[in-house]
């Protein structure tokens, strides 16, 4: 990206003393784009008119980030990865975010509610003056038919019914104004994460349509930033909203640039070709640790990772499906095979110690809602491992596979090609299991896929993670019953569940805090469910991870890191950065002491350069009047 702009072709093409005066008009545009390139921000991404006369350049400030996941659906009923996630804030609005400084819930669409002294009756004020992007106005309407529709279609359902079902009416008294009944008071009635839809856009898709609805041409969104132009696989283009009702973004567009592989993705930061790497390996982020004009940010992170089972797959009528491993049901195998996971190496030598063991499926970041079980932590222990499986009486072969009841341990582990730490993982997990006499065949795909696979039951080891929100609602619904795939004309759809886990006590658990509106009391149930998942090895935790964001620190500045202490600067729980991002400039001459040395040199330079070509012309002009007096 050019900071300055090229000289005017008239510059270059008066044939009039071509010599002279081209040199002339070079030299001064070389010192004016040596001043410029101190003085311009250095993001802007301009691009200048190429005709003559032109009074300005038309600017444009792009912030670009390079991402490895790519976003596998713009329609907000389908997408499931969490960069997917982060389109549908950009282009929708919620009733409330969670705030940078410690993801307490505050404003956003509604600028105020009340509730009922019984906690089932909730009163939402909107913000006035709101407009979707095609100039309709956004009210109370749109508010009621995204929820109602999130209630009652079964895709909208299938992505939202955490937030919804216990909702039993909503109502719009005035364009202003939306009112929520619940059947039970519940706690994350301020953490409604669902996206406002336009009414007079979406009621047009049925509900038969729903699932294949690309939504990547036209958007009709009230978010900060509007879909501009979308190629999968390759970038997502979002123009800002100039006229955002929570202030305008201060970059013109924001850019995600899709790459294969983690060094093309730093190779395109060092070059400059994009603004911000996202997920880069620890390894890789270390070597760019120190070079000018960048900076490499190692934020505490809300995701975990770990190692699934296939814990016998089921739609949640309880029809068999899939082709899972029967030995993964048997918690001795599981317990076993986690015991035999040495999560401390994988946090060194994966991670490069950017990360932390993981054992409870909130992280730590939320530390209210966390769970360790501290002394009781099982240790990695391959010999420990094998006797449990011996206690278990799965014996080992002439070939050291252990079988039982004819049935070899013989796993398939599937991990994902967009991520350097699962195909390494998968690595050490493998000559883990070898080790205490269990054969795993590991193989790589795509995270669309794997997705697919998980949803039909056709695994049955799995190395995957959650980024997990700050209500701890979602999270735990996912290990539900209610969340394993179902069948829709004869074919299986996936829930939330990638486990198949489903276990009565803890769907009560579940079911329990979700009324709860004391927060320690409601604490203590989260941390219970918790210890249940470890207790019954529903997975393998291997690590909570640190985010490695590295930019371009001399291009850009103003971004808003969440939490506030050490927290993620992009794909956060809002568009903090994103709406607050804008290029680096110059300070302004008043507030300086006076001019930086860099600039006094290249304005001595320039000066001597242009006073040595003017005497330089004179001689020549006097040489050249002499020479035609003496004809």
């Amino acid at each position: 990206m050019s900071s300055t702009p090229p000289a005017p072709k008239s510059w270059l093409t008066n044939q009039s003393v071509r010599g002279v005066r081209a040199r002339v008009a070079m030299v001064a545009a070389v010192a004016l784009a040596a001043l410029g390139a101190v003085a311009a921000p250095a993001a802007a991404d301009e691009s200048p008119s190429a005709q003559p006369g032109a009074t300005a350049p038309r600017s444009k400030t792009s912030f670009v980030i390079g991402i490895k996941q790519d976003i596998d659906s713009l329609n907000p009923y389908v997408g499931v990865v969490s960069t997917a996630f982060d389109t549908y804030q950009l282009m929708y609005d919620y009733l409330t975010v969670s705030a940078a400084k410690d993801f307490s819930p505050e404003p956003s669409l509604a600028q105020s509610w009340e509730t009922s002294a019984d906690g089932k009756t909730w009163t939402f004020h909107l913000h006035p003056g709101v407009k979707w992007s095609d100039g309709v106005e956004l009210t109370a309407k749109d508010v009621v038919y995204t929820f109602k529709r999130a209630k009652e279609d079964e895709t909208a359902n299938g992505q939202y019914s955490s937030y919804v079902d216990n909702i039993t009416d909503i109502t719009a008294p005035d364009a202003a104004t939306v009112v929520m009944t619940t059947e039970k008071p519940s706690p994350i009635m301020l953490r409604l994460a669902v996206p406002i839809l336009p009414e007079h856009v979406w009621s047009k898709i049925s509900a038969k349509d729903a699932g294949t609805f690309a939504n990547d041409k036209d958007v009709v969104g009230s978010g900060p930033f509007q879909l501009a132009e979308a190629k999968k696989g390759q970038f997502y283009r979002f123009a800002a909203n100039k006229s955002y009702f929570g202030g305008a973004p201060k970059i013109d567009e924001l850019v995600f640039t899709v790459f294969a592989d983690d060094s093309a993705l730093a190779q395109a930061l060092r070059q400059g070709e994009i603004d911000m790497a996202q997920d880069l390996p620890a390894a890789i982020a270390e070597t760019l640790q120190g070079k000018p004009g960048i900076i490499v940010n190692d934020a505490k992170y809300y995701g975990f990772n770990e190692i699934g089972y296939n814990l016998g797959a089921a739609t949640v009528d309880g029809k068999a499906i899939g082709d899972g491993h029967p030995a993964l049901k048997d918690k001795q195998v599981r317990l076993a095979i986690d015991t035999a996971i040495d999560r401390k190496t994988l946090v060194d030598k994966v991670l490069n110690g950017h990360g932390s063991p993981a054992t409870g499926v909130i992280p730590p970041i939320y530390a209210d809602l966390h769970w360790n079980p501290g002394a009781d932590t099982r240790a990695f222990d391959l010999a420990k491992a094998n006797s449990i499986l011996d206690a278990a009486g799965y014996a080992k072969g002439a070939d050291g596979v252990r079988a039982k009841d004819g049935r070899k341990l013989e796993f398939r582990l599937f991990g994902r090609d967009s991520s350097e730490y699962s195909k390494q993982t998968t690595e050490y997990v493998r000559s883990w299991l070898k080790d205490i006499g269990i054969k795993v065949t590991v193989s790589i795909m795509s995270e669309d896929n794997l997705t697919t696979v998980l949803g039909k039951g056709d695994f049955d080891l799995f190395e995957w993670g959650w980024v997990v929100e700050p209500d701890p609602d979602f999270q735990l619904s996912v290990m539900t019953c209610d969340q394993r795939s179902y069948e829709e004309d004869g074919e299986i759809a996936a829930g939330w569940s990638d486990s198949f886990y489903c276990n009565p006590k803890f769907d009560e658990l579940y079911q329990q805090q979700q009324t709860m509106i004391d927060p320690k009391a409601r604490a203590q149930v989260v941390k219970d469910a918790q210890k249940l998942l470890y207790d019954e090895v529903a997975y393998s935790l291997t690590y909570y991870y640190n985010q490695s964001e590295v930019y371009r620190s001399d291009r850009f500045t103003g971004f808003v890191p969440q939490p506030s202490q050490g927290g993620i600067l992009a794909f956060q729980y809002g568009t903090h950065s994103y709406r607050n991002i804008e290029p680096v400039t110059a300070a302004p001459a008043a507030e300086s002491s006076g001019l930086s040395a860099v600039l006094i040199v290249l304005i001595v330079m320039g000066a001597l350069v242009l006073l040595a070509v003017i005497i330089m012309v004179i001689v020549l002009i006097s040489r050249r009047k002499n020479a035609d007096d003496r004809e």
